[in-house]
């Protein structure tokens, strides 16, 4: 008990000071970042004096570390800050993108895990038979396909081809759910690696499991086949396999903007795409903190799960 309470303090320091990071690191490149609000709102032919007063009037030219110090403050007590384009809270743009791609991480997980431990653990269990080939084979070929391209073949296959599902989301707003066909290939697309990757992992683990001496002690001692794949050797995959599904939800929240962007669906990765074309910083800032923390305590939950599965094992930072 004090070996994870101990592990829990290091992981939760880890993480307020990968926060801290986060935080800077994204004031710093969106500072970076060419142009700024003012000389997008001040139209195709600027002018340098409605460029400055827009500046000033958006207090565009307060030195950085005063920005930054404001910034802060306001992220301490839930304000993410106000869009320099339209003024409206950058909360408000999170709920509004937040429903969409919530409701394609829900829907790709759910195909996940069943469909990733299914078929690692048939894998394992047929190790080096056609079974495990055919498999593994086809996780590898399905891995290497990058997402774009194969949300384009899905388009032209199903979409334009057969004219079995729309090509995309335009029309259909943000209730996503009344229109189930709109989510059919998006799904697919954003499935399709991560259950590659899970797959894998769980044979990979099943495997090491069954080849251990103490399922060789289980067997000997007459337990079941059964028994000793989902009692003993399933759980030694669960360490890895839980890590992967946290990367995953990472992903499907914070990443998926191609997706969104090939299947025109109004959800985060959109509204980031929208904001860096506006150089609507403040916009760019929440959102990329809030993906930031979000990576943050997602990775922390899985370190703890892994590490009360495994803790021999350890967790990697």
């Amino acid at each position: 008990m004090s070996g994870l309470r101990s592990f829990v303090a290091r992981r939760l320091l880890l993480g307020a000071l990968q926060t801290v990071a986060v935080v800077l690191l994204v004031f710093a490149l969106t500072e970076a970042l060419p142009g700024d609000a003012a000389v997008a709102l001040a139209g195709d032919q600027p002018d340098p004096a409605r460029i400055a007063a827009i500046r000033e009037a958006m207090e565009l030219d307060r030195p950085a570390w005063e920005r930054l110090a404001d910034w802060a403050a306001g992220l301490l007590h839930g304000d993410l800050g106000t869009s320099l384009v339209s003024g409206r809270p950058v909360s408000r743009y999170l709920a509004d993108g937040f429903g969409p791609t919530l409701l394609l991480a829900v829907l790709t997980v759910a195909l996940l895990v069943p469909a990733g431990f299914g078929l690692g653990v048939l894998a394992a269990r047929h190790a080096g038979r056609p079974v495990d080939r055919l498999i593994s084979s086809v996780t590898l070929a399905v891995y290497a396909v990058p997402e774009f391209a194969l949300g384009v073949l899905l388009v032209t296959v199903f979409a334009l081809r057969l004219g079995w599902l729309p090509p995309t989301a335009v029309g259909y707003g943000a209730d996503l759910l009344a229109h189930p066909a709109a989510l059919v290939l998006p799904v697919l697309v954003l499935l399709s690696r991560p259950v590659c990757s899970l797959v894998r992992l769980v044979r990979a683990g099943m495997i090491d499991a069954l080849a251990s001496p103490y399922v060789a002690q289980a067997r000997r001692y007459g337990v079941s086949g059964a028994r000793v794949r989902y009692t003993h050797a399933l759980p030694n995959a669960l360490a890895p396999a839980a890590q992967q599904l946290a990367r995953t939800v990472d992903w499907l929240l914070c990443g998926v903007v191609v997706v969104e962007a090939l299947y025109v669906i109004p959800g985060l990765g959109t509204v980031l795409l929208g904001a860096v074309a506006e150089r609507d910083v403040p916009v760019v800032q929440g959102l990329a903190v809030v993906f930031g923390v979000l990576t943050v305590v997602l990775n922390l939950g899985a370190d703890l799960i892994a590490h009360r599965l495994a803790p021999r094992a350890g967790v990697a930072a």
